[in-house]
């Protein structure tokens, strides 16, 4: 991965960060490589020109805020992966909302591979997410009566969208702007616009989602 800043300089440039906001922290230095691995299995397979070359190779900078983001997220969730410090991870959570507009908490398991576009705003709640999960700025996935929503591969969530509560959404799945998606069964291969429990959800042939989704991902997974 081509990055902006090598290891050493990276990890001051988090821990400085973290010491102006909070006082002394420990150092992120033990969790970087490990974080790092994370964010180009990630960035490597995404189309947008900023994190990758275009020959699968990815790029990052700590200025690219949206990139950041992501770093900040794997960094938070790999200490706690590890047992590492929750003082740590939470302040690294934390500083990622004060930077961002984003609450990513660090115990939510996202995916291997996943993105952004403009994400402030964006509340990522204890659901299941799989490979593949992209989204825009506004969006919101949470819980109702302690069940989280279960979300296939693939699937796109464009601004202003929430899923809440006890919500299965199948593979290939783009949800419209704006649409409000509660305790409700989403079929694999659709397209969701409106509200519950009046959504309009419209089938769409496989090849048509793909071609949707191929504008994202880099030889994506034919579920």
């Amino acid at each position: 991965m081509e990055k902006e800043m090598n290891d050493d300089e990276l990890a001051n440039y988090v821990d400085r960060q973290l010491n102006n906001f909070f006082g002394h922290c420990d150092s992120v230095y033990p969790y970087l490589n490990d974080a790092l691995f994370r964010v180009e299995k990630c960035f490597r397979v995404t189309k947008n020109k900023y994190y990758n070359d275009g020959n699968g190779k990815a790029l990052f900078s700590p200025f690219h805020s949206g990139q950041y983001a992501v770093f900040l997220y794997f960094l938070s969730n790999t200490i706690y992966r590890m047992e590492g410090s929750a003082a740590l991870a939470t302040q690294i959570y934390y500083l990622n909302k004060i930077l961002h507009s984003t609450d990513w908490y660090y115990e939510v398991e996202l995916p291997e591979y996943w993105g952004v576009e403009h994400p402030l705003g964006s509340v990522l709640g204890r659901a299941k997410y799989s490979n593949g999960f992209f989204f825009y700025q506004g969006c919101t996935v949470g819980g109702n009566r302690d069940k989280y929503p279960v979300m296939g591969e693939n699937v796109i969530l464009y601004s202003n969208v929430s899923i809440l509560g006890d919500t299965s959404i199948g593979n290939n799945v783009a949800v419209s702007t704006g649409a409000v998606i509660k305790n409700e069964v989403i079929p694999s291969n659709s397209v969701v616009y409106g509200q519950s429990p009046n959504l309009i959800i419209r089938p769409r042939d496989k090849e048509y989602m793909y071609e949707l989704i191929s504008d994202v991902w880099n030889n994506i997974e034919r579920k």
